[in-house]
């Protein structure tokens, strides 16, 4: 018999629909929620969720009786028949979890039902599908026709999928990056600046000299919104909150003057800078850095997205500060060197500081030192020396070693008072560091002189150094002296 002239049509629209249809018989699934029922299962999600061969036994229960053509091209097959004898290629991996869900609308009476899953081609390949359902109407109890349509949702999917990944990517970048990294909103600082210019400001430096609590205003409208693990290791902070409530500490002191430099950049449209910053550690420890500031793309408008890098330059820092003292410091005794002294005395000369004085020390007994004792006796001499005169000019001077035994103490502003209560206070002290040392005993001449008006600092040098010559000349003529005496003595007691 042929069909109706209405079925005919409702036939053509199924075959001819743009979208995959499929018509199924679930009479065999209502036949196993019966039998469930009965049995006294109340709790379907769960019941299905303990044992995956539940939801198998279902799946094999439905029955498929008709698929339009769009579902045959988009499945990959030659024709209905073929589709349906390999459906187990089609229904496969994860699909019997987005079943439960079905399972579970139609158990709670549910005519219509919508779900994601994942389909795969004949050839294998991965269909990601929005599937929505509804039983047909005369069918609600016997679930013997269910009308599904599948939409292919893949490109939507890889998308998302795809987004998703790098979102990850991103995050994983800037959470493990060796560089500390800060996203932060300087939404604020832009309306405030923007607030300046629409005033008439366009010099913000001399707004700034004059008005310089405009830079603490604009500091405390940064919002810090996140911040990576090189930052918490950076800044000794245990986890985020701990380091976001305790920011005061982290951006002091200094930190005021490079933000005042920081928002002339961006007043002025560089929304890319770097510069050297000074910040401190929770514990209190100094980080010297370099910040790179960059406004992230897409966020030009409002700044509500920048990006922070600070780079820890403090090793160098201290690298660069150590070879600034061995280029300015004697390392044996921790005094000034000679480069010292002659920068020095040229400073002074071009300044013409008055008054000035000099005072000229050289040791008494180094190479006698060196060759009874050796070396490391002589050193340890250099070294008492070298605690004196740091004690002695505390305050009052700068002291250097500029030769092997030779040293001497600048005093810019000092005269001759000043000049013989420390010349004073240096033999106090050579006495009292004699009580602590029984190896050798510290002695040295001393010679000094105090600039005389229009006088070069080469001639100050050598009048100090023919006082200390002099100096040198009685302390041996004395020894010389003290030794024939005894060696007289000896003799005569000897006879």
């Amino acid at each position: 018999m042929n069909d109706s002239p209405d079925l005919q049509d409702v036939t053509a629209t199924f075959d001819l629909a743009p979208v995959s249809l499929w018509l199924e018989d679930f009479s065999g699934v209502a036949e196993i929620f019966r039998k469930w029922r009965a049995q006294g299962v109340n709790d379907i999600h769960a019941f299905l969720s303990a044992d995956p061969a539940r939801v198998a036994e279902c799946a094999h229960r439905i029955r498929v009786l008709r698929v339009n053509a769009r579902t045959v091209e988009m499945f990959e097959a030659e024709d209905e028949a073929h589709l349906i004898a390999n459906l187990n290629l089609v229904f496969r991996d994860d699909m019997l979890d987005s079943h439960i869900l079905e399972l579970v609308e139609l158990w709670n009476g549910k005519t219509k039902f919508g779900s994601y899953a994942v389909n795969y081609t004949l050839s294998g390949r991965r269909l990601d599908i929005q599937l929505n359902a509804v039983v047909l109407p005369g069918h609600e109890d016997s679930l013997a026709q269910v009308l599904l349509t599948l939409e292919d949702v893949t490109q939507r999917e890889d998308a998302r999928r795809g987004a998703e990944a790098s979102q990850a990517y991103a995050e994983g970048v800037f959470d493990h990056s060796p560089v500390s990294l800060w996203v932060e909103d300087f939404s604020r600082i832009r309306e405030k600046l923007e607030d300046m210019r629409m005033r008439g400001i366009s010099d913000l430096r001399t707004f700034i000299d004059v008005h310089s609590e405009f830079v603490l205003q604009c500091m405390a409208e940064i919002r810090v919104l996140d911040v990576n693990n090189a930052t918490l290791k950076l800044f000794r902070a245990r986890d985020k909150p701990q380091l976001l409530a305790n920011l005061a500490s982290v951006f002091r002191d200094g930190m005021e003057y490079h933000f005042r430099e920081q928002l002339i950049d961006l007043f002025n449209g560089n929304t890319f800078h770097s510069r050297e910053v000074l910040n401190y550690a929770l514990d209190g420890t100094e980080r010297h850095l370099i910040m790179q500031f960059s406004v992230l793309p897409g966020y030009e408008h409002d700044w509500s997205r920048v990006l922070v890098a600070l780079t820890d330059i403090s090793a160098r820092k201290k690298a660069e500060a150590y070879l600034e003292y061995l280029g300015k410091h004697d390392v044996l005794t921790g005094l000034h060197n000679r480069s010292f002294f002659a920068d020095e005395l040229h400073r002074i000369e071009r300044r013409r500081i008055y008054p000035t004085s000099l005072v000229v020390l050289d040791l008494n007994g180094l190479k006698e030192a060196n060759d009874k004792l050796g070396h490391d006796a002589g050193d340890q001499l250099l070294r008492r020396a070298g605690e004196v005169l740091k004690e002695a000019t505390v305050g009052s001077g700068k002291a250097a070693r500029i030769g092997g035994d030779e040293f001497v103490i600048l005093m810019p502003g000092a005269g001759e008072a000043e000049i013989h209560d420390l010349v004073e206070n240096i033999n106090k002290l050579i006495t009292l560091n004699n009580r602590f040392y029984s190896e050798h005993e510290l002695s040295a001449s001393i010679g000094w002189a105090s600039r005389l008006e229009d006088e070069s600092m080469e001639a100050l040098v050598q009048r100090a150094d023919m006082k200390m010559y002099e100096a040198k000349r009685v302390f041996y003529e004395s020894r010389d002296n003290n030794r024939r005496q005894r060696a007289e003595q000896t003799a005569v007691t000897q006879r």
